[in-house]
């Protein structure tokens, strides 16, 4: 994937920490897939004075715990487990106690929190607490995929530093580096679908998203009045796809719109533009509600179904 270190965000970073004073929290801001962990995870690299490869205990990483005992049984015996949807109160507590300590090989600590937007509400308000009153020598880099869920009191005490779509070709060379046995075709068909994202290309091809993809054009191009698409569309994505799969399909669908949002005329945007908020509001609520996933996938497909009329000569 892109090197961390070449990019427009990390020049920023090394002008702060070149800087006479360094902020103590940091918000990598932009959607899912555009390299913010990696860089997250150089950044920290970098203040702890990390070298070689492997863990550091002064890099301190809050993500996504297992759902349940019997998940995070799994996870110790390294086999696959099933995630909460959300991060804990209790894990920022656990982090804010070991603040409480020294450093182990340097001054310096760093607390990574990915995704920061997935943090349940007394998480969030615990975690103020510690950015409001900083350990001496610790950092907080907060990676948000949507950083508008933060509460605007941590989004304030933050520095905001924003990733980008790439371009089609930075994305194309991501894809062979990262895949080189994949065909051309297939390279370019995750390019296409990637909306400027190396990592929702790579999952594109990780989940074999080419046929719903062309389901998924098929529907908004011409619309599914006797339903047969929708039919395909939920037996392409299987009747009991997993969270990543579900996430990628909501992914593809928001960037067909987005194209099409792009290349259509003005009288039809207001209901493309509908549309699109309908869908990442159906987005937010799969992973509360539990939702089936063959209506997960009717609803998506009845979303882009209904934009079909909304037609300027593009090729979508």
């Amino acid at each position: 994937m892109t090197d961390v270190r070449s990019t427009p965000a990390w020049t920023e970073w090394r002008a702060a920490r070149e800087g006479t004073r360094m902020h103590h929290g940091w918000i990598l801001a932009g959607r899912a897939g555009l390299g913010k962990r990696a860089f997250a995870m150089e950044a920290a690299r970098d203040l702890v004075g990390a070298t070689g490869e492997g863990d550091h205990p002064d890099i301190l990483v809050l993500d996504h715990p297992p759902k349940d005992d019997k998940e995070a049984r799994k996870k110790a015996d390294g086999k696959p487990y099933e995630r909460a949807r959300n991060i804990k109160v209790d894990q920022i507590r656990a982090m804010q106690r070991k603040l409480t300590t020294r450093a182990t090989l340097g001054d310096n600590r760093v607390v990574i929190i990915d995704p920061a937007d997935d943090m349940e509400a007394s998480a969030s308000n615990a975690l103020l607490k510690s950015l409001e009153e900083p350990p001496a020598g610790t950092t907080m880099i907060l990676v948000a995929h949507r950083p508008a869920r933060l509460l605007p009191t941590i989004r304030s005490r933050c520095r905001m530093l924003r990733f980008g779509p790439l371009d089609d070709d930075a994305i194309r060379t991501a894809v062979a580096n990262a895949a080189p046995e994949t065909s051309v075709d297939l390279r370019d068909a995750a390019v296409r679908a990637a909306g400027g994202s190396p990592g929702m290309a790579m999952a594109y091809i990780e989940h074999d998203m080419g046929k719903v993809d062309r389901l998924l054009r098929e529907i908004v191009t011409q619309g599914d009045a006797d339903f047969t698409l929708r039919g395909a569309l939920s037996a392409a994505i299987g009747t009991r796809p997993d969270k990543d799969r579900q996430r990628v399909l909501f992914d593809l669908a928001r960037a067909i719109l987005t194209d099409r949002m792009a290349q259509t005329d003005r009288e039809a945007l207001p209901g493309l533009a509908d549309a699109h908020a309908d869908l990442v509001e159906l987005a937010a609520q799969a992973p509360i509600y539990n939702f089936d996933a063959i209506f997960l996938v009717m609803e998506i497909g009845s979303l882009l179904a209904s934009v079909a009329g909304n037609r300027s000569g593009a090729n979508v």
